[in-house]
């Protein structure tokens, strides 16, 4: 009988330091995932992604996401001068390509008057080249402009999750020269605090 409780009170104190240490593990993992909820204000590891998608499905829509609404007209700018020229140099084309397809086959284009030819056929061609090179230029840095956005966005979003203040800068000064008056001295200020 003695052994019976014996072994009773060996297994319900062996039960409850169990359930009295899980009890201690679980509180501290309540705290880190409270100081985990609490830093994640802080950083947000998708904002990159978000504002890299954001940008994609939308020209400045990333700048937007960002809260640098000023950019975003920056960027519509900044893309619509390579489709501007992408429209004139695309229809500039296809009038050249046009006549010269039409005085090849000896009928009368828009660059020949009472039978004058106004440009040669020769500079058809070379206007053809021109204007074909103009254009996939323009396209060519429509997509680069396109693409540069959509990285500024994503390392702008992911550059914001920093702490960012003036404990580090480089400011440009003037240092004037107490011993000669006559040409000021440029020098670099670096502060940098702990």
């Amino acid at each position: 009988m003695l052994l019976k409780n014996l072994i009773v009170v060996f297994i319900i104190t062996f039960f409850s330091m169990n359930l009295y240490s899980q009890r201690d593990s679980i509180a501290p993992v309540k705290k880190v995932k409270d100081k985990i909820k609490s830093s994640q204000d802080v950083y947000n590891p998708l904002a990159p992604s978000k504002a890299a998608f954001y940008s994609a499905i939308f020209p400045g829509l990333g700048q937007m996401y960002n809260r640098k609404y000023w950019k975003a007209p920056i960027v519509w700018g900044a893309l619509a001068i390579p489709m501007y020229y992408y429209q004139i140099n695309n229809s500039d084309y296809g009038r050249f390509r046009r006549a010269y397809r039409l005085r090849k086959n000896g009928l009368q284009d828009e660059f020949t008057i009472n039978g004058v030819e106004t440009i040669s056929t020769q500079t058809l061609e070379t206007a053809q080249k021109q204007l074909r090179e103009n254009r996939d230029l323009s396209l060519l840095s429509g997509v680069i402009i396109y693409i540069l956005q959509i990285v500024e966005a994503s390392v702008n979003a992911h550059l914001m999750q920093f702490n960012t203040d003036d404990n580090l800068t480089f400011r440009p000064t003037i240092i004037q020269d107490p011993i000669s008056f006559d040409a000021p001295t440029v020098g670099l200020t670096i502060k940098y605090n702990f």
